[in-house]
């Protein structure tokens, strides 16, 4: 005997949205319990839903694309049942080549057996599923095939050539063709970023102040302490220095670490520090380093390292990037000086840019005379929500988080 269990989309989601990426198992297939047996995206992250006891799948109410509100019915368990064997079948010759099956046809008439994004995509790009082969479970069509099948299609697509200037002086008229473009479709990641961006900057009215760090002290501390660091497994990047410095300059101006309602202002007591994480073409990812008003530089460290590196891996859960309270985006590791506004993570009040760290010609008091120095500089920015800070306030944090910088050591060094 058997009992029919629900599958559900978690109830506690970070990111907008999220829609269902690929089932893991077929209706029919066995599962055991917490086996994954669903992948769901977000904005922020991937998600892996356990099968929530031993039995059989029963059926899929949500298929790949579509979207997963929180609590959404995802399909049915049947539990303690006991999978069917599949009729047995002549085995294939041993070098037989592995075919990627597009559709089958039954009567005469193509089934498909798409996915709501599918379709779409498909029908955007005016494409024919026939001509696609797919690699997911069964022969299906993913997303990802059809978007490769745009890629390939349009690889070989032309430039515009280049103007006959004699035709052009005869005619009035160039014979050179538009230029040809492609479409390249929009993921879930994406599409929620995009979202979540426009409506940030449509909430909050964002003003960017911004102050020029001197990086020399903690540059010296880097490199008296990174290989002790290390072989305690916390590499020191300079990102572990930052994370600390904004940790402490926050009881200078509390409200920066702070959340905007329409009757209230909530001042967080934690500082939960996200760190952007750049996923090439993808986008970024946020994953938030938590309670750092209580850890030292080596546990920064440490932390930062570890969640970074899981971010590129795509190993990150949904707790990892939930609860933060202030965001920073060093986004000088790509070469930006500055940018401004940096878009604040909605609903966050503050965010800290940091830009590229170069060798520039200062003037500093030496000696008691003007002196021209060459210095390891940075310009940092804090980009503001109006209605929860003002210049005041926000010059008085910067100010506290460059001394801290330019000050180090903050405190021991192991």
């Amino acid at each position: 005997m058997s009992d029919a269990i629900q599958i559900l989309t978690p109830l506690e989601q970070e990111g907008s949205k999220s829609v269902v990426r690929a089932w893991l198992k077929k209706v029919g297939d066995a599962v055991t319990r917490d086996e994954p047996i669903v992948e769901l995206e977000t904005d922020k992250v991937a998600v892996e839903v356990p099968s929530p006891a031993d039995g059989v799948l029963a059926s899929i109410s949500l298929t790949e694309g579509d979207e997963a509100a929180p609590g959404a019915l995802l399909g049915m368990l049947n539990a303690g049942a006991v999978a069917q064997a599949a009729p047995r079948t002549a085995n294939p010759p041993m070098n037989a080549p592995r075919q990627r099956v597009t559709s089958a046809v039954v009567n005469g008439q193509r089934e498909a057996r798409l996915s709501p994004l599918v379709r779409r995509l498909i029908s955007d790009n005016g494409l024919d599923a026939v001509q696609i082969a797919g690699t997911g479970r069964d022969g299906r069509i993913t997303h990802e095939d059809v978007e490769a099948h745009i890629r390939e299609r349009n690889a070989g697509a032309s430039v515009a050539r280049r103007i006959d200037p004699e035709e052009f002086l005869r005619t009035g008229r160039s014979t050179t063709p538009q230029l040809q473009s492609r479409r390249i479709p929009h993921d879930t990641m994406r599409k929620s970023i995009a979202e979540h961006m426009a409506k940030s900057l449509a909430t909050a009215p964002h003003v960017t102040a911004v102050f020029e760090a001197d990086f020399s002290a903690i540059a010296a501390h880097r490199v008296k302490y990174k290989d002790a660091y290390a072989k305690a497994g916390a590499p020191l990047t300079y990102s572990a220095y930052i994370v600390r410095a904004a940790a402490e300059a926050m009881p200078v101006s509390p409200n920066v670490n702070a959340r905007w309602h329409d009757d209230a202002l909530e001042v967080h007591g934690d500082v939960n520090i996200g760190m952007g994480v750049a996923l090439g073409d993808k986008g970024l990812i946020v994953p938030v380093i938590r309670n750092t008003e209580k850890l030292t530089l080596k546990q920064t460290a440490a932390a930062l390292g570890d969640v970074t590196e899981r971010a590129r891996n795509g190993k990150l859960k949904p707790a990892d990037t939930q609860g933060g309270t202030f965001t920073i985006s060093n986004h000088g590791v790509s070469g930006s000086l500055i940018a401004a506004p940096i878009i604040i993570n909605q609903g966050q009040s503050a965010i800290l840019g940091v830009g590229k760290l170069e060798k520039r010609v200062v003037v500093r008091e030496i000696g008691g005379s003007d002196a021209i120095v060459v210095r390891p500089m940075a310009y940092v920015s804090l980009s503001i929500d109006h209605r929860v800070l003002d210049g005041h306030q926000t010059n008085a944090w910067l100010t506290r988080f460059v001394e801290v910088l330019e000050t180090w050591p903050l405190e021991d060094a192991l």
